[in-house]
């Protein structure tokens, strides 16, 4: 832009005496004033609808015009502007992430009211076909196995009824006098003994598997997480 700067001091002709010539106020002068006024003009930006070029600086404090957040012109944005878009970004019940810092987002984004949400869980979509995942908000699941570290024991037991061991023997009877004649002989059995064996067979298998603690966690990132509650 160019600014316009008077070449000629016209107040001053008026002091000087009638027959001084430059008293008189000459064509030329008047038209280098109308020059250097439209030059000044047309290097200036208009009111409505200026086009800028170069890198221009606005003043601090300046008042703008606020767009409507759905605005994807190339007009200039204000702050409240800006404002306007990241709330609609960031509703109430929306969610926000932050990789690094652990400030409330209430400070970093200047709007809003937000809680730290989730602590040690993820999150996961809502699903009205499974009653697990019906209603926003449920949870659920857990970090440990189910399958834990565990012994089998087995015992077998052998029922034994008893039995007994016998011997045969035989015996002469005699009858009447001395001698063998006349006499008889007799057959039996005794029993000698019975028992019982009671045998009881005990099967211990080995220790399996490994702990369930903390063996159910898919691949995480932590990160710090927070709600927007108004």
């Amino acid at each position: 832009m160019t600014d316009y700067t008077k070449a000629t001091n016209f107040a001053s002709k008026d002091s000087l005496s009638s027959g001084n010539s430059l008293k008189i106020v000459k064509g030329t002068e008047i038209d280098t004033e109308f020059n250097s006024i439209a030059t000044a003009i047309a290097t200036k930006a208009d009111l409505s609808g200026p086009t800028f070029t170069g890198t221009p600086t606005l003043p601090t404090g300046t008042i703008g015009v606020t767009q409507s957040s759905s605005d994807s012109s190339t007009k200039l944005a204000t702050t409240a502007f800006v404002q306007a878009v990241l709330q609609t970004l960031y509703p109430v019940g929306s969610i926000y992430t932050n990789a690094t810092s652990s400030t409330n987002p209430a400070t970093l984004i200047g709007f809003g009211t937000w809680t730290a949400f989730g602590a040690g869980k993820v999150m996961v979509g809502l699903d009205s076909g499974d009653a697990t995942f019906s209603t926003v908000g449920n949870t659920g699941g857990s970090k440990d196995a189910i399958t834990v570290s565990h012994t089998h024991t087995a015992t077998s037991t052998v029922t034994d009824a008893g039995h007994t061991h016998t011997t045969s023997y035989s015996a002469y009877s005699p009858s009447g006098g001395g001698g063998i004649s006349g006499g008889s002989y007799g057959f039996g059995t005794i029993t000698l003994n019975s028992a019982t064996t009671g045998i009881t067979v005990a099967t211990t298998n080995a220790s399996t598997g490994s702990s369930g603690t903390n063996a159910n966690l898919m691949p995480y990132v932590v990160v710090y997480c927070w709600k927007r509650t108004a």
